[in-house]
Parts: structure tokens; C-alpha cells; sequence
């Protein structure tokens, strides 16, 4: 390592405690969403888009944040997303009806992308590959824990009659002032100096038109209007020709936001695969399981919180014990291949649960699925953070974790699409259709992680290099 081991935590507090803070921020409103709409005077389709605003800014903005990344100094752009995230969380909390409230959504998912993507690159340019293993522990436990703890944390903040809905957004404020502090005393990054820097404007425009209408169709289709109607058809339409101009544009601009050679390479498009079946878990798991709890169960949104502790407890070991491991071993291959197959078993034992599966049984099936998204999730980003040189690693960092919350978002709204269908066919006892309906959800969730088996099983093993930046042809296991 290039800083000694307390200083490099030292600069990671702040940076963790920024990325808690933007993470929670998309969990912690899903319980108190009916509160919000209702004091609001807002309709059903505006409850929807509360949370789609968000997924969608922070979704499009990733790639052109990790380009920004290769150009910029990393710790004045953490610093900015700061900023961004800060002033739509106080905008949202001000908000005095729905539609106020959807666009300042916008402009906080705008630094919740920003976050995101942004601590990982922070990182990698700090610690070197082989030595980030002893970290990821860290980074894993905060993603899950903001991720899962969200809408227990939302629930508690709503039902406290001095705080109220509002305080959903307050309450992120002096936590990401506090990681501003922090990171301008802490984080000292290089700044490599680039003569005749050129931001590709157009792709950047493209990418974010494009991943916007797609996600925008994907939200609605089967609800609003149906899969063979003419919006169906011109929004999945534009997207595909949006998405196609914007591939054009970026094998022609000399400094494209998703450089396509980066993408095209065997390790990254494995680890966006298996990215974006660790991706689905980790959204599907929280948003399904937190309803099939109440709905099915009958628990509060506090109880429905806890019992997933399993899960979160499942994330916190194995990204610790693996960080450790391939820090000491140096190899990804094999935790890769355990972490999928973990995650692919755990959403399998899911898919035969009902409104009567003993605890016991579902708190093994989600242990399961957290120890395969702490042993996957970061490290597929590792994988490719270790084969790009450091002046591409924002935007090869960027590049899975667009995918990863791109397929995420697809897919918990393709599965939410089929999850209400399957609840609409069996209209009579609502617990018992409601965990029928979670389990084929789930069993389509162990077919995706497969997927993720594969890309794990196809990766050519390699050992992380010790160096900050690519100085030689990495080492074959």
C-alpha cells in the first residue's frame, strides 16, 4: 500500500459514511411512501415515481460520474455529488406536493449515482487491488445494512410522532455534511493533470436519454398501457435507437463516458454479467421479502426489517472473511464461483416458500443469499479494476456498476410485474397469493443468479496485482 494502514482508514470513514448515507436515501422512503402521498395529495402513478425518479438519475448518471473520474480530481467530485445528494434530500424533505417532491427525487438520485459510483473509484485509486480484498469487508456491510436497514429506519422515522415523513430526508443531511468534513480533512487523492480534456457531451446525452425512456417503459408496461400498445412500442423503440446512436457516438469521440474497448474485454463483460445477477438479488431480495413479510406474514414494517437480519448478518461475514482471503491469496476466481452458487441456492429454497415456511427455513435460504452477495458484489468489480490501467479505472468501475443497478432496476420491476399478476389471478385469500406469487418471483431470481454462476465459472483466473496501476501483464494463477 502506498499510505499506511490507519491512514487509509481514515480516508475510508469518510467516504463509507458518504456511500451510507446515499444508499440508505433509496431504501429508507418505501415504508413511509403511503404517508408521504397521502399528506401530499398525490396519486397512484406519482407513488410510483417517487422512487422511479431516483433509480432513474442515479442509473443514467453513473457512467458519465466515472468518466468525470478519469478526467477530474476524484476528491472534488465526491465532494460535488456531496453537495448534489445534500440539496435534493433538503429539497425532498421541503417538498409541498408530489410533483415537487418526484423532481428533487431526481436531483438527489443524481448524487446517490454520483456516491455510488464514485467511493469505489475513490478506493481503487487508493489501495491497491490485492490489499483492496482486506476493505471490501466494509464496503459490502454498509451497502447491505443501508440497503436492508432502510425501510426498518423509515418506518421508525414515520411512526415517531415529533419527526414525521419529512425527517426521511432530513435525517441523511448532517450525516453527509459530516462525510464532507471528513473527506476534505482525510482524502488525499493524486490529481493527474490532462491537457485538452474533452467531455463527450453527446454520448453522455444519448446514454442518459436512452437509459431514461427504457426505464421509464420498464416502470409502467403492463400497468399504465399494456406490452403491444402503441407508447409500449414507441418507448422501447426509441430507447433501442437512443441506446444505438449513443454506441455509435462513443467508437467515434476520442474520450468516450463508456469506453466500449473496456466493455468488449472478456473479464469486464463477465463481471457485468455477473454484476447484474448480483445486482437483481440484492434490490429483489430487500423490496420482496420486506412485503412478503407483511403482506404474507402479517409483520409490521419494524418486524419485517428484522427478520432479515439473516441476510444482512449473511453479507457482513462472508464479505469480511472472503475480503480477507483474497487479500492473503491474492485470487477471485474461486470466492466468485462459491458466492454465485450460494446466491443461485439461497433464491432457490425461496421459491417453495408460502405463508406458512417455518422461520428457521427461510433464515437459511437468506443467509445463503447474503453470503452470495458478499462474496460477489464488490469483487466482480475487482475483477475488472484489476485488468484496466488507473487512468481508466473510473470509467471501467462506472461501467459495472451502471449495469449492475441498471439490470437491478429491470428487474425488480419485471419481477414486481409478474409478482402482481400472479397476486391479480388468485383474488381470494391475499396472504396465501401474495407468497405463492413471492415464491415464483424467487424462483425466477435462482434462474438469474445462474446466470451468474456461469460468468463466475467462465472468468480466467488471475492474481490482484500488489501495484496501484498496471505495470505489467498480470500474473496467471
Amino acid at each position: 500500500m502506498t499510505e499506511g494502514r490507519s491512514q487509509v482508514l481514515k480516508a475510508l470513514s469518510g467516504l463509507l459514511v458518504a456511500l451510507f448515507t446515499a444508499t440508505l436515501s433509496s431504501t429508507v422512503v418505501s415504508t413511509a411512501l403511503p404517508r408521504m402521498i397521502s399528506d401530499l395529495g398525490g396519486s397512484q402513478a406519482q407513488y410510483t415515481w417517487v422512487v422511479t425518479a431516483t433509480l432513474l438519475t442515479a442509473t443514467a448518471t453513473t457512467p458519465i460520474w466515472g468518466k468525470l473520474a478519469d478526467l477530474f480530481s476524484k476528491k472534488t467530485l465526491v465532494q460535488v455529488a456531496i453537495g448534489v445528494f445534500v440539496a435534493g434530500s433538503l429539497a425532498s424533505g421541503l417538498s409541498q406536493d408530489a410533483g415537487q417532491l418526484i423532481a428533487a427525487r431526481a436531483l438527489q438520485g443524481a448524487g446517490v449515482g454520483g456516491l455510488q459510483t464514485l467511493v469505489q473509484i475513490a478506493i481503487a485509486a487508493m489501495i491497491p487491488p490485492r490489499e483492496r480484498g482486506r476493505y471490501s469487508g466494509y464496503l459490502s456491510s454498509v451497502t447491505a445494512v443501508s440497503t436492508i436497514g432502510g425501510p426498518l429506519l423509515g418506518g421508525l422515522v414515520v411512526d415517531t410522532p415529533w419527526l414525521g415523513w419529512r425527517w426521511c430526508f432530513f435525517i441523511g443531511v448532517p450525516v453527509a455534511l459530516a462525510a464532507l468534513v471528513l473527506l476534505q480533512v482525510t482524502l488525499n487523492l493524486p490529481v493527474v493533470r490532462r491537457e485538452r480534456v474533452r467531455v463527450d457531451y453527446a454520448g453522455a446525452a444519448l446514454i442518459t436519454a436512452g437509459v431514461c425512456l427504457l426505464l421509464v417503459w420498464v416502470s409502467f408496461v403492463g400497468d399504465a398501457f399494456t406490452w403491444s400498445s402503441w407508447p409500449s412500442l414507441a418507448m422501447a423503440g426509441g430507447s433501442v435507437l437512443l441506446l444505438g446512436a449513443a454506441v455509435r457516438v462513443e467508437t467515434k469521440v476520442p474520450e468516450p463516458v463508456v469506453p466500449l474497448d473496456i466493455v468488449r474485454q472478456r473479464p469486464t463483460a463477465l463481471a457485468i454479467l455477473g454484476s447484474l445477477a448480483a445486482g437483481t438479488a440484492m434490490y429483489g431480495a430487500a423490496v420482496f421479502l420486506s412485503q412478503y413479510f407483511q403482506i404474507s406474514r402479517g409483520h409490521t414494517p419494524t418486524e419485517a426489517g428484522l427478520l432479515t437480519i439473516p441476510m444482512m448478518a449473511g453479507i457482513l461475514v462472508a464479505s469480511t472473511v472472503v475480503g480477507r482471503l483474497v487479500t492473503r491469496t491474492g485470487k477471485l476466481k474461486p470466492y466468485l464461483v462459491a458466492g454465485s452458487i450460494s446466491l443461485t441456492a439461497g433464491f432457490a429454497i425461496l421459491g417453495f416458500l408460502d405463508r406458512e415456511t417455518p422461520l428457521v427455513v427461510l433464515s437459511v435460504a437468506m443467509a445463503l443469499v447474503g453470503a452470495g452477495i458478499g462474496m460477489t458484489m464488490q469483487n466482480f468489480v475487482l475483477v475488472v479494476q484489476n485488468a484496466v490501467p488507473l487512468k481508466d479505472i473510473g470509467a471501467a468501475s462506472s461501467a459495472v456498476s451502471f449495469f449492475r443497478s441498471l439490470g437491478g432496476t429491470i428487474g425488480v420491476a419485471v419481477l414486481g410485474a409478474v409478482l402482481a399478476r400472479d397476486v391479480a389471478a388468485n383474488p381470494g385469500d391475499v396472504p396465501t397469493a401474495y407468497g405463492e406469487a413471492t415464491a415464483q418471483v424467487f424462483l425466477i431470481s435462482a434462474a438469474i443468479a445462474a446466470v451468474g454462476v456461469l460468468a463466475a465459472v467462465l472468468l480466467k483466473p488471475v492474481v490482484l496485482r500488489t501495484s496501484l496501476d498496471v505495470v505489467k501483464e498480470v500474473e496467471k494463477a
